[in-house]
């Protein structure tokens, strides 16, 4: 009979090297990973030929015998620019950034208090006309609502009586004058002549105010002698303020005014700024102030609106414990709607650093993290030392330099090419 051939004995009390276990794991992952674009897998050899690895730094870890599984994959793998674009892997510099951390709270659109105006009326009236509707834009001083009311009738009729008295009265006092002048008429009678005129200028005075009081402008008063006596019962009510109609309270032919009657016409709000509404939880409170960035975010919007916050209540909420915080945003294309439940992330925190990545582009191998550096033949894996970090971007200690070139997408599939090539040598 044959000799029975005995296994082995394996070195290390039967435990596989770390090498192996590397290489075995980056072919399962190579072939089953199915985020790896198929376009990449033809550039770099994953369906086909593969490309050859450079030889360097990563064969002397690898002859050193080093423990860990990223020191010993090989240190590059060939890629023109070509294969690169095919394969939809992006490049950017390493450069300077900012780290940012942040809390995210619930928030409400709200209309600015300050951008918000009622228009009403101010005496009994009928509303003749209506020149604006809920949505409508108005600029300050456009007609909104024409009014018929007996009282205005009154009122610019006793203007004008008091203006014809006035306007009287004045060249009554001229003659007198004159004639006082020449010493024609006594001292008494240019006495009368200037208390009449004085008089007359006090009654014109207090028939301007109350029509001022009713709710007429300067120009509209200054144009009554020359309207036709049809006009004198009609009011044009008009826009305080610029912005957009958000309410409309009455209609056509409602009666308006006193007598417990509705006096508000219109609702007008200038939205081209909002404010958000915060619900800051008390552990978070220390942490906000005024003055910090805002972003806010709403479900169906890909846009994202900066701002910051202006107001923090000293009260906190009795029911919820919460502070009362209000930010203030843009709002000039009209997206953020009050009423709106949006997502606001306060920036509680900002420091510069002089090396920056895209949290993207940075892979761990083993117990290391690496990137992707471009080269003139393609990628070459550097072993980096990372620092703090934020949802965007990373802090890198040592590694790279700035300036140089990294691959921020697809490099999980990079990684995985990389233990490929290291299983296949």
């Amino acid at each position: 009979m044959p000799d029975q051939v005995r296994p082995s004995r394996r070195p290390n009390g039967g435990r596989l090297p770390v090498a192996v276990v590397a290489a075995a794991f980056g072919v399962v992952l190579a072939s089953l990973v199915p985020q790896i674009p198929e376009a990449l897998r033809h550039a770099v050899g994953l369906t086909g030929a593969r490309a050859p690895a450079t030889v360097g730094l990563g064969d002397e870890r690898k002859a050193k015998g080093s423990a860990d599984a990223g020191d010993e994959l090989p240190p590059a793998i060939r890629l023109d620019d070509g294969q690169i674009e095919t394969a939809g892997i992006e490049l950017a510099p390493v450069q300077d950034g900012t780290l940012t951390h942040r809390i995210i709270v619930p928030g409400t659109i709200v209309p600015n208090p300050d951008r918000i105006t009622q228009v009403s009326v101010k005496l009994s009236a009928t509303v003749a006309e209506l020149r604006k509707k809920v949505g409508d834009s108005v600029a300050v001083g456009e007609v909104m609502a024409v009014l018929e009311s007996r009282d205005v009738a009154a009122a610019k009729s006793e203007y004008l009586a008091a203006r014809l008295t006035s306007e009287l009265q004045k060249n009554l006092y001229e003659r007198d004058k004159s004639l006082w002048d020449r010493r024609v008429i006594a001292e008494q009678l240019m006495l009368k002549s200037q208390s009449a005129i004085a008089q007359a200028k006090v009654n014109l005075d207090i028939a301007r105010q109350k029509l001022i009081a009713l709710g007429l402008a300067e120009r509209d008063i200054a144009a009554l002698p020359d309207q036709p006596e049809t006009a004198l019962r009609r009011q044009e009510i008009l826009a305080p303020m610029a912005g957009r109609v958000v309410e409309r309270k009455v209609d056509l032919g409602a009666a308006v005014g006193r007598d417990n009657l509705e006096t508000q016409l219109f609702t007008i709000a200038d939205l081209d700024r909002v404010w958000v509404e915060l619900a800051v939880g008390p552990s978070d409170l220390p942490l906000v102030a005024e003055g910090q960035t805002v972003s806010v975010a709403a479900h169906g919007l890909t846009k994202r609106a900066i701002g910051k916050i202006v107001f923090i209540s000293p009260i906190l909420d009795r029911d919820t414990h919460s502070a009362h915080v209000v930010a203030e945003i843009a709002n000039q294309d009209g997206n953020w709607r009050p009423g709106s439940l949006v997502a606001a992330s306060v920036t509680i925190d900002e420091r510069k650093v002089p090396f920056t990545v895209p949290a993207s582009a940075v892979q761990s191998i083993g117990k290391t993290q690496v990137v992707f550096v471009r080269t003139a033949d393609g990628f070459e894996k550097r072993v980096v030392m990372i620092g703090q970090s934020d949802d965007r971007l990373i802090e890198i200690l040592s590694g790279v330099h700035a300036g140089e070139t990294i691959a921020v997408s697809n490099t999980f599939a990079l990684k995985a090419e990389f233990m490929k090539s290291f299983a296949e040598d």
